[in-house]
């Protein structure tokens, strides 16, 4: 199978749902993935090890898994999570595995490239930026006595989970230095595909990596934006498609 060079970019299900469609249409697929989870096992091993958050790579490896034998057998060991209550109650196979590939090679493009070729995934999954982030949250009513206060939220579990509405996102720390590899894939892209998934904490935080939002702004790439099926309680709860469409515009006017 021959087709179009794709990137996708967004984070958790829902680029794992666009890797899933693309992975059918085209050999030649890129994955760029937020890297701002502070929760579960990819908020343990980023605090205890200083890495980037591994839990939304993994997801992304997954989904580029074939459908033979091999491919299904890798996803469903690489997505394996512990249970019971010891130290390793929590993780995910994956998650460790791609930690002590970064451990070992001290790459962590070289390390997510030889997970990839372990499990025979049919593209590639790259971070989109080299630092681990934080997401800062503006919400409205995150406090239910004062709900027209604005107030920040840090951390993109806290973020997801506020009962209040986003209204932006910043990242922390500002200007982030992006992947070099993930701006060359934009750049050389035929289609960048954005979302679908958590707009304000899988997809938006892309547009806040300097070099990659020009890369998204100088690329010759058809752009396609995918929006939810529906709101997601505690980001987009009440948004129509033009205001997913809007807030995105507020985040990277050009």
């Amino acid at each position: 199978m021959t087709g179009p060079r794709a990137v996708a970019l967004g984070g958790g299900h829902g680029l794992a749902a666009s890797l899933g469609a693309l992975r059918r249409v085209t050999d030649d697929l890129t994955a760029i993935v937020t890297v701002a989870d502070d929760g579960g096992s990819s908020g343990r091993l980023r605090r205890d090890y200083g890495v980037l958050p591994p839990g939304d790579l993994r997801m992304a490896l997954a989904a580029l898994c074939r459908d033979d034998e091999w491919g299904i057998t890798w996803s469903k060991v690489v997505q394996h999570r512990f249970g019971g209550d010891r130290e390793l109650a929590g993780h995910a196979v994956g998650n460790l595995l791609i930690v002590a590939l970064w451990d070992l090679l001290g790459d962590t493009v070289a390390g997510l490239d030889w997970v990839g070729r372990l499990l025979g995934t049919g593209g590639r999954v790259l971070p989109m930026a080299a630092v681990p982030l934080d997401i800062v949250a503006e919400v409205v009513g995150a406090d239910p006595a004062r709900p027209q206060e604005v107030t920040k939220v840090r951390g993109q579990a806290e973020c997801a989970t506020t009962p209040g509405q986003v209204q932006s996102i910043t990242l922390l720390p500002p200007d982030p230095p992006a992947v070099p590899e993930a701006v060359r894939a934009v750049l050389d892209a035929d289609w960048v595909v954005f979302g679908p998934g958590s707009w304000f904490t899988s997809v938006l935080p892309h547009l806040l990596v300097p070099d990659l939002a020009a890369a998204l702004h100088d690329t010759t790439a058809r752009r396609l934006v995918v929006l939810n099926l529906a709101p997601q309680q505690g980001e987009t709860g009440g948004f129509s498609p033009h205001k997913h469409l809007e807030v995105l515009a507020g985040h990277a006017p050009g």
